[in-house]
């Protein structure tokens, strides 16, 4: 009989919760709202909104960025790891004869051009990092991914404008398809041991903000080193005589000078159009 009564609780309009009795004589409905707790949801409270950091550290686009560069460098190294055994030869040898063992195979050139995807990708984040220090209103309050891809993206054309002249320059000037062999290896070697080198630059940037600074110094002193070895072995390949060191001084103020600050400065210009 108490189940019964208990069963036949109604809500005020005289009607079952649920219209159905449930276990135990208890109705579902009636037992679900007398018996669970309320919770309360805390509304938002005016002006005090939590902002992420605008910092390629808390950036989707960069991490995938560096994972991207991280995983090509992974899937290729096991078949082209001999690549990083001739390294040394591709920098200082001067050997014009060329072997068997010297010839690039298709791995190792993949590779190579995941390394030098790893330095594009270095130099983007680099870019970032100096161009907010020097002219913090060409950054803004933007994505950082759309400003570091493009950077990124910058550094490539700048490499690939490079390697393109050298190629011309060696069409041009030398007789020999070996020099140029020569020289081209050399830059694109200098290149890869370049974006290496940078790969700790880069992440003390990302987790250390305060020291930027002897970073950014780091970072010109690695590039100035690198240039240097490269140039070292064009002017071992090119130097014939007195006359020749004429034509190699114009090169240097022509190609590895004023490039470098106009660069810098077609970056600068190429974020403030990203931000417009």
């Amino acid at each position: 009989m108490a189940a019964m009564y208990a069963d036949t609780i109604v809500d005020g309009s005289g009607a079952y919760f649920d219209s159905l009795p449930g276990d135990c004589g208890y109705d579902t409905a009636f037992a679900s709202r007398a018996f669970a707790q309320s919770v309360s949801v805390p509304g938002p409270v005016a002006g005090q909104a939590v902002c992420r950091p605008v910092s390629p550290l808390h950036d989707t686009g960069t991490i995938a960025l560096i994972l991207m560069v991280f995983l090509l460098i992974a899937l290729n190294f096991k078949k082209g790891h001999k690549y990083f055994i001739h390294l040394g030869n591709y920098l200082f040898s001067m050997r014009r004869r060329q072997n068997t063992f010297d010839d690039h195979t298709v791995s190792e050139t993949n590779l190579m051009l995941a390394l030098i995807a790893n330095t594009c990708a270095m130099g983007g984040i680099i870019l970032y990092f100096a161009v907010g220090y020097l002219q913090p209103s060409a950054i803004g309050t933007g994505k950082v991914g759309g400003l570091i891809w493009p950077l990124a993206c910058y550094v490539f054309l700048f490499y690939a404008a490079q390697w393109i002249f050298y190629r011309v320059m060696c069409y041009t000037f030398l007789p020999d398809k070996s020099g140029a062999r020569l020289l081209v290896e050399g830059f694109s070697a200098s290149q890869a041991v370049l974006g290496l080198l940078l790969c700790p630059v880069a992440f003390a940037m990302l987790l250390w903000p305060g020291a930027l600074v002897p970073m950014l110094w780091i970072t010109a002193i690695l590039y100035i080193l690198c240039r240097i070895v490269f140039i070292c072995k064009g002017f071992r390949i090119f130097f014939n005589n007195l006359a020749s060191l004429l034509y190699f001084i114009l090169y240097l103020c022509s190609v590895e000078i004023v490039p470098v600050i106009l660069s810098f400065t077609g970056a600068i210009f190429l974020c403030r159009v990203l931000q417009s």
